[in-house]
């Protein structure tokens, strides 16, 4: 995932363009399979990003939170995962993997007080 991402980050302008980018491009293109490519090239052609970068447990793209169990499978890489709600491939930057999901399972002070007082009355 992160080469389809670093091919949108290139194509989408973000990084600089010339003959070096046109090989990298190129390259990244061959790593990508068939089928993904495909996939991205019909968002592309729309105008949109196919791939969403997801923060603290959303998706970049559409904001809906990202189940956390295909954060899980985000987080080891094991396969390719879709948003559910937009389409777009989730990528999970590795030095947030952890925290993603850290931040999905955990709640925050509110809600843990009013679990608590669900459970107790």
């Amino acid at each position: 995932m992160e080469s389809l991402f670093a091919l949108q980050e290139i194509q989408r302008g973000t990084r600089a363009r010339g003959a070096q980018a046109e090989c990298e491009i190129t390259r990244l293109r061959a790593v990508v399979p068939a089928p993904i490519l495909a996939r991205y090239e019909r968002f592309a052609a729309q105008g949109k990003k196919a791939v969403a970068v997801v923060r603290n447990g959303v998706c970049g793209e559409c904001h809906l939170r990202i189940p956390v169990g295909k954060l899980v499978n985000l987080s080891s890489a094991t396969e390719v995962q879709h948003c559910g709600s937009c389409g777009r491939y989730l990528f999970l930057p590795a030095e947030k993997s952890g925290a993603a999901v850290e931040m999905q399972e955990t709640d925050s002070p509110e809600v843990s007080a009013r679990k608590s007082a669900l459970h107790a009355g």
